[in-house]
């Protein structure tokens, strides 16, 4: 029997999603957090954006959420990329963050990233 277990989500800016990233592939499972621009009902389709950079995030397997214009969501999903390099996050798991520091929130995963990379090479020492 396959299991169906949520992959953890590497966390990523949204400013990092683009077709040169070494994050933007086909099936990665991505933690992205945006401020929300659109919501369709209909189409449970919506659009973070952070600064200038945006994605449009499918909501459709989400349940117990409401969306608002111009709060704070934070998605965990697998990234779909067409031909066209337009990328669709599959949200599997999504919350509003409101309160969350965007800013301060990105340095921590710089902090973090640094962090990881120098315990990767201790470890290959």
């Amino acid at each position: 029997m396959a299991s169906s277990t949520l992959k953890p989500g590497l966390p990523v800016t949204l400013q990092e999603l683009e077709p040169s990233s070494e994050m933007f592939k086909q099936g990665a499972s991505l933690r992205v957090t945006g401020i929300l621009q659109s919501y369709d009902v209909d189409s449970a389709f919506a659009v973070i954006r952070d600064g200038s950079a945006s994605l449009k995030v499918d909501t459709q397997h989400l349940r117990d959420i409401s969306f608002r214009s111009n709060s704070t969501y934070q998605f965990i999903g697998e990234l779909l990329i067409r031909p066209n390099s337009d990328a669709i996050l599959q949200a599997r798991v999504g919350r509003n963050v409101d309160g969350l520091d965007l800013n301060l929130y990105q340095q921590s995963l710089i902090i973090r990233r640094q962090h990881e990379a120098k315990l990767l090479s201790s470890r290959r020492a």
